[in-house]
This record gives structure tokens, C-alpha cells and sequence, in this order.
């Protein structure tokens, strides 16, 4: 699946329970962080021509982010710097396998490739996740899941009183809150 997607879908996992600002960023950060390992299309882009390639993203996106050893290092990260550390940790555990399972469902590229995932990697190969029926990036039912995340951010965010613009800037959040909160109303006078 798209970043993005697994950005909303974490996010929205993140206001499910009742979390500071710190936790649902740990939640969410948990829900997108497997993709790290696809920065290494950079280098590999950049040196597509050389005479040495790197192929970082080839060899190693859905392997070094995307397995239990690396979800486990993440729970554990957001467990020690929380502050309601069990909560913020069991949902960052179902964050980061709902990217797994998202990238399972709807990460095919359009080569048909359909990335498998090595769960149990680095101890074993022996458990390699991927579905015949994985759809591809830009299939249909990736922009249902989106759209619906989507939809989910804007209501919570209208009802809670706080979004995804919390991460990067509280008067970017409220603004936005208010500008929700002006179109649609208060949140308890509907109804």
C-alpha cells in the first residue's frame, strides 16, 4: 500500500484510545516506519547508470523493515519513550502489522511483482508472507482503504480536536481543527 495510506490507517489506530500527543505520533510513526526500507530507491536511482550499481531497494524493501525482528525493536522503542507505555505499545504492534498486512493485500507492482514478506527475517526465510490475490498499488480497492481512512481522520480530527498536523505543528492542527469545526459545527451540537 501507499505511505499515505499506511500514514491515515496508523493514525486513525492511534485515536482509538485515549493517548497524549506523543503516544499517537509513536502509534502512527510505528504504522509507516516499515517503509524505511525504501529509501534505498535513492542510491539506487542515482546510480542506475554507473558501473556499480546499488540496488538497495531491489534487494532489501519489504525484508529489513518489514519483519518481526525490526516490529518488535519498534513496540519496544515506543514502549520505553511513552507515556502510557502498554497502551501505546500493544497499538503500535497492531499499527505495524497492519502495514504488513496492508503491503500483503495491495502492495503488487505493476510488473506483477508481488513482494513477498519475510516475516521471520533475520532468523529465517522459511516463512515468507504474500497473497495470489494481492491487488496492485493502484487497484481500486487501495483508494476504498484510503478513502475511508481519509474520512476517518477528517471526522476524528473534527471531533477530537486535534489531526495529523499535530506531528509537524500545533497552530497548523488547531487551525485546521477550527476550519473543520466552522464548516461542520461543534462537535456536541449536532444531533
Amino acid at each position: 500500500m501507499n505511505p499515505i495510506t499506511h500514514f491515515l490507517v496508523s493514525w486513525d489506530i492511534a485515536n482509538v484510545a485515549p493517548l497524549e500527543r506523543r503516544d499517537r505520533a509513536l502509534v502512527t510513526i510505528a504504522g509507516v516506519i516499515p517503509d524505511i526500507d525504501g529509501f534505498g530507491a535513492i542510491p539506487e536511482l542515482l546510480t542506475r547508470n554507473s558501473d556499480h550499481p546499488l540496488f538497495w531497494w531491489t534487494d532489501y524493501h519489504h525484508i529489513l523493515g518489514h519483519n518481526l525482528s525490526f516490529g518488535l525493536i519498534v513496540v519496544l522503542g515506543s514502549f520505553a519513550i511513552a507515556k502510557k507505555r502498554w497502551k501505546t505499545a500493544l497499538l503500535a504492534f497492531l499499527t505495524f502489522h497492519l502495514h504488513i498486512f496492508g503491503d500483503v493485500l495491495g502492495g503488487r507492482g505493476p510488473d506483477g511483482y508481488q513482494w513477498p514478506i519475510p516475516y521471520l527475517y533475520p532468523f529465517s526465510d522459511a516463512w515468507l508472507l504474500v497473497w495470489k490475490g494481492q491487488w496492485e498499488l493502484n487497484a481500486w480497492p487501495n483508494f476504498v482503504v484510503t478513502g475511508i481512512a481519509l474520512f476517518l481522520m477528517f471526522f476524528f480530527a473534527w471531533k477530537l480536536g486535534f489531526s495529523p498536523l499535530e506531528m509537524i505543528s500545533t497552530s497548523a492542527d488547531h487551525a485546521f481543527v477550527q476550519t473543520l469545526r466552522k464548516r461542520f459545527g461543534e462537535p456536541g451540537t449536532l444531533g
